[in-house]
């Protein structure tokens, strides 16, 4: 059983990467600002569904992976610490455009909506990577199974990742119009973003294999 102060602070890694502008996000409020909030709704399940494809298949990988390769610890760290200083890098990067209406999608109906939520997930980069770089700092051999390690945290980053994309969507007009008026604050966020972000790539960096 991994311990709570350790899921505490995966949980605040989930939700930053969450908060973090990326597909899922793009996508999600680019569905509830030009379909409406149902749209966004069965486009938050398909997305929810890729969280699991995504959990299934590192919680298994790195079972198999803690077993064979020795010191995989320090390799994974490293590709942590890139990533993060790389989420860091994109928080400054992006654009306020994610708040606009995208005219180009056409109206889908549910299916095409939650299966469009899922490949988009599915195929985002950014999943596979937080969950190969940040399970490995929080799975210890000595907290029992790897495999159940790895469904714990699955669990915690699924709970975060689905409350507040629900959010967006139910509040993506109020954010968009929000935004609109007062960029200063979106511009502050990006900022406050990479910073935490840095702060936690550097905390990785110093972290040991116990």
């Amino acid at each position: 059983m991994i311990p709570f102060s350790d899921l505490l602070l995966f949980g605040f890694a989930a939700l930053l990467m969450v908060l973090t502008p990326g597909p899922n996000m793009i996508y999600l409020l680019s569905r509830s600002l030009s379909q409406g909030r149902n749209a966004g709704i069965i486009s938050l399940m398909g997305v929810i569904c890729g969280f699991l494809f995504h959990i299934f298949m590192v919680s298994f990988g790195l079972t198999a992976i803690f077993f064979a390769i020795p010191y995989v610890f320090t390799i994974i760290k490293i590709l942590g610490v890139v990533y993060l200083l790389y989420l860091a890098y994109q928080s400054v990067k992006s654009g306020s455009k994610m708040f606009e209406p995208n005219s180009k999608l056409k109206s889908d109906k549910p299916l095409q909506l939650f299966q469009m939520g899922l490949m988009t997930n599915v195929l985002n980069p950014k999943m596979a990577v937080f969950y190969l770089s940040f399970f490995p700092q929080f799975i210890k051999p000595e907290y029992g199974s790897i495999l159940s390690q790895s469904f714990q945290l699955g669990i915690v980053q699924i709970i975060i990742s689905f409350s507040i994309n629900f959010l967006i969507v139910i509040s993506a007009a109020k954010m968009a119009n929000w935004f609109a008026k007062k960029p200063i604050w979106l511009r502050l966020q990006k900022w406050f973003m990479a910073s935490v972000l840095t702060g936690l790539a550097v905390k990785m960096a110093l972290t040991k294999a116990k």
